[in-house]
């Protein structure tokens, strides 16, 4: 496998706090973030590109698009900005000979390659691994928004959002994650959550806001098996499949002063503000 074997050139690099945004759309859209801690990044890239594989591969029609997300920056990884500007000629004849579908090897290929290179020139200062979700899933929207805009008079896409994640939720984004899985609820679309470590409250609520499904896997090496089993359905066929049940929603806000989840406190009655201690005067209104 190409993808695999040009992951293996960085295996036991390990990522600190990334994401990986897959998008795969024609008539379903899928986006995955994906954050690791401990894994090594091949075994990352392995697992999403298993999936953004296997779903290229359902339909001619489906496409696949990669977002890597970190503390600093937002980038394509697939289609990079070679691609997008028509650079794929060259790809196209060297993927070719080996009797492989050549758009997976092109999709593999660019992954690693746009990975390696997005972690070589990213300096992470300090022991901060906060990540830009919400920036993240707004790019996401905007760009499922540019494509269907794209479409053909009477072509319709259905949309769905997979956030894979491994770290802690961070509390200085409520007000952006909550603003986007509103934005994605008006657009129809679903955001699945699959979680390899800490439960997280933020994409329990973004799950059951958008009628999504989320999954704490008990077995972290079996990722791509949940990918599959779980998340690679759509809508319709995933009520024919025995999934695991709903999982409890964690429905904790976040304070205005001090972004801290809180489970009782004080709401302003003009802008709806959520304060941890009480305060006579609003700080967002006064």
């Amino acid at each position: 496998m190409v993808g695999a074997a040009s992951a293996t050139r960085i295996r036991g690099r390990t990522l600190k706090s990334y994401y990986f945004i897959e998008l795969m759309f024609s008539k379903i859209f899928y986006l995955i973030f994906f954050l690791c801690i401990k894994f090594t990044l091949s075994k990352c890239l392995d697992s999403v590109m298993v999936l953004g594989n296997s779903h290229m591969a359902m339909a001619r029609t489906n496409k696949l698009a990669v977002i890597a997300s970190h503390c600093q920056d937002s980038h394509f990884l697939y289609p990079s900005n070679k691609l997008q500007g028509g650079e794929n000629g060259e790809e196209n004849t060297s993927c070719s000979g080996d009797g492989k579908y050549e758009l997976l090897s092109i999709a593999n290929n660019s992954i690693a390659e746009e990975m390696r290179n997005l972690m070589l020139k990213t300096e992470v200062r300090g022991n901060s691994n906060d990540t830009l979700l919400a920036g993240s899933l707004a790019k996401a929207l905007c760009y499922i928004n540019r494509v269907s805009k794209e479409m053909e008079v009477g072509q319709e896409t259905k949309s769905r959002i997979l956030v894979i994640k491994a770290a802690e939720d961070c509390a200085l984004q409520y007000m952006n994650f909550m603003n986007v899985i509103f934005a994605a609820q008006k657009q129809n679309i679903l955001i699945d959550a699959c979680v390899l470590d800490m439960d997280s409250g933020l994409l329990q609520q973004a799950c059951d806001i958008t009628g999504g499904l989320y999954l704490k896997i008990p077995q972290k090496a079996a990722l791509a098996q949940y990918l599959l089993w779980v998340f690679l359905p759509d809508t319709e066929q995933r009520s024919q499949l025995l999934l695991p049940p709903r999982a409890h929603v964690d429905y904790r806000a976040a304070c205005f002063c001090h972004r801290n989840l809180i489970e009782i406190g004080y709401v302003c009655s003009v802008c709806l503000s959520i304060f941890c201690n009480f305060s006579p005067i609003c700080t967002t209104c006064e």
